[in-house]
């Protein structure tokens, strides 16, 4: 899924992206790694046995005057590792010359193999753990957004417009390409699969998260990831983008106190355009930062108990939660008074002066 952003190419950018990007692998991926390269220096050995073995009248051996198949194995392994022990030599122009063009860039790509094999899977980890400690230190009520496609982007997008610190927002994402765009847009990235407790555990630091938007792309891999980010942390507030509207009930069964179907909700945006022309316009100013309409929602304190609706102007007050039972705003215009513990939802106009500043 490709997505669209404007590349920085100032020194600063890369270096804040190259700060920022934290490659955390999947446990499988040391072990692939691993097996791979072993697979490929195996061939090589095959090879190079199968070369010397055709060219054995090349050879001698100094022990016994004959070379046989486990003569050429064992000189095929001490010259690719060493360069031999001088027991079992080449003597014969052609043979010198597979040795000298062949077995010797063979011995030094495997060398190669060697050094960065050593260096993925012990510097490099070690490289990002040092790294994502770094990044810890500074992690604190951060929200961690699970998923970085066309929803993740936006999500991060907004919580920057409004204002949230880019170092307290972490993106976690099995793929390098959206990785490297959650970087440059500045907050704190990690490649890597959000279904693992280890990842979000010790990388996301989920235990002093204040948040976790779960958009996987999938509603199976969403409830994977809810139900280990419950697993680990059951006081953070948790809000999952459902593509099915069946899957609502079973996300908010599994602990998510916010479940967004974007199908629905832009459902219900298309019919209510067919009679109201200005309605989703409106409805867009009022959930994006930048609008002329904001909302806020906040608990009420010590200073705002026994106002009333009137006494909040021109703030105009849209709900009261209390208690687990929602209050109509109706009511708080003269006979009920807010309390200390509401909690209230305010439809707060930007002054124009504001807005244009």
């Amino acid at each position: 899924m490709a997505l669209s952003f404007r590349a920085s190419s100032s020194r600063k950018a890369s270096r804040l992206f190259f700060r920022r990007v934290v490659y955390m692998p999947t446990d499988l991926d040391p072990f692939r790694t691993l097996l791979s390269r072993i697979v490929l220096v195996g061939v090589l050995f095959c090879l190079l046995t199968g070369i010397l073995w055709l060219d054995r009248n090349g050879l001698k051996d100094h022990m016994d005057g004959e070379i046989s198949f486990s003569d050429v194995i064992y000189f095929t392994m001490v010259t690719v590792t060493t360069v031999g022990y001088g027991d079992i030599v080449p003597v014969s122009t052609r043979a010198r010359l597979i040795d000298a063009l062949v077995i010797t860039p063979v011995r030094i790509f495997i060398w190669v193999i060697f050094l960065g094999t050593a260096y993925q899977l012990a510097f490099r980890q070690f490289t990002e753990v040092f790294r994502m400690a770094k990044l810890q230190r500074h992690l604190d009520n951060h929200v961690v957004i699970c998923g970085f496609g066309h929803t993740g982007y936006s999500t991060v997008k907004e919580l920057l417009a409004k204002g949230t610190n880019p170092d307290q927002i972490l993106v976690i994402d099995p793929g390098e390409e959206r990785v490297r765009i959650a970087g440059e847009l500045g907050v704190v990235a990690l490649r890597g699969d959000a279904t693992q407790e280890d990842l979000l555990k010790y990388g996301a630091f989920l235990n002093e998260a204040k948040a976790v938007i779960i958009s996987a792309g999938r509603d199976d891999t969403n409830a994977l990831i809810l139900l280990t980010v419950r697993h680990l942390n059951s006081r953070c507030r948790v809000i999952v983008s459902a593509k099915e509207e069946e899957n609502v009930k079973l996300f908010r069964q599994g602990g998510a106190q916010t479940i967004i179907s974007p199908a629905t909700y832009g459902g219900y945006m298309l019919a209510a355009a067919v009679d109201q022309q200005y309605l989703a316009d409106y409805l867009e100013d009022f959930l994006t930062a930048g609008g002329k309409v904001n909302f806020e929602e906040r608990t009420v304190d010590k200073q705002d108990a026994g106002k009333s609706a009137l006494d909040l102007q021109p703030d105009v007050l849209l709900r009261v939660y209390r208690q687990g039972s929602i209050l109509s705003p109706w009511e708080f215009q003269k006979s009920h008074k807010l309390e200390q513990g509401d909690v209230i939802l305010l439809f707060k106009p930007v002054l124009e002066d504001k807005a244009s500043s």
